[in-house]
């Protein structure tokens, strides 16, 4: 080989050799700079679009109220659907709750558990990622949502089944024609309570004490929610329920009998038996009770 060659294929060689080690630098400064910086964490943004809606956060004074009107103790388990940020956990986690959130979107999920790790409520708040209407929160005592008029009437049939006494708590949106039993606002923003009623509508047998002896009627009542109709049977009378209402298992209804005396009934409502007090005219107290047919 010539020198002119061997001078080329040495020049060339070093040349590449130069290149490669510049390449194999350039390679591993880029990488080392990558793994140096931090993974970027996930931030919620107003308005970013979910499975069934957009997320807009409830604001922390109206979630003190909604956590207020529901009553929240240490005694309950509240359960938020549709859990987002996380900030409606927490703070009934701060109140002494059980608390859980319910969200379909997992960079939600992570979000929420470190706000909570934050907020020093880490090992208490539970957040888990779901579909709301696929979750099982039949032992929930405290529900609480900021969801659409369309999705609460979705689950408007699953509410109403949980156990008498339940609350549910919602930011603006209502639940058709499910009148709430409180409402309050906020800042401008609505928060409505509702009580999930026991169920009493059918026929019933009612008793009360009557003198020296009782008194017996055929009750048939109509069931709209916490409202209460119907009527009431003795013989040849026929009465009608007037204001009629439940609250949890809580009943209370009054009619005129065929002497013209108001009864007024209040009781407690357990499966299929009610019993409680009766005021009639100036009597008070006297014990009744309800079998249903």
């Amino acid at each position: 080989m010539s020198q002119s060659r061997r001078t080329l294929f040495t020049t060339a060689g070093a040349a590449l050799l130069a290149g490669a080690v510049f390449s194999t630098a350039s390679t591993f400064s880029t990488s080392a700079f990558a793994q140096a910086q931090p993974a970027r964490q996930f931030e919620p943004e107003v308005g970013q679009a979910g499975k069934d809606v957009i997320w807009v956060p409830t604001p922390e004074a109206l979630i003190e109220r909604m956590l207020g009107m529901a009553k929240v103790t240490p005694a309950d388990f509240v359960m938020d659907l549709g859990s987002g940020d996380g900030r409606t956990v927490i703070a009934a986690v701060k109140k002494g709750a059980r608390a859980q959130g319910v969200e379909y979107n997992p960079d939600m999920v992570e979000h929420a558990k470190r706000r909570a790790k934050e907020a020093g409520v880490g090992d208490k708040a539970v957040f888990v990622r779901g579909d709301i209407f696929e979750t099982d929160f039949s032992q929930a005592t405290v529900i609480t949502m900021y969801l659409l008029p369309e999705l609460n009437l979705r689950l408007r049939p699953k509410l109403l089944d949980m156990k008498p006494g339940t609350r549910l708590v919602s930011h603006a949106f209502t639940m058709g024609d499910w009148d709430p039993d409180e409402t309050a606002t906020v800042e401008g923003r609505n928060a409505m309570l509702w009580i999930v009623p026991a169920k009493v509508g059918g026929n019933w047998t009612l008793r009360h004490a009557a003198g020296s002896g009782q008194a017996t009627y055929d009750l048939a009542i109509q069931q709209t929610y916490q409202k209460v109709e119907g009527t009431i049977r003795q013989g040849a009378y026929n009465g009608k329920i007037e204001d009629g209402r439940m609250r949890a298992d809580m009943v209370q209804f009054t009619f005129t009998d065929s002497a013209g005396t108001k009864r007024r009934f209040i009781g407690k409502v357990a499966g299929g038996r009610m019993e409680g007090a009766l005021e009639a005219g100036n009597v008070a107290n006297l014990k009744w009770t309800a079998e249903r047919k």
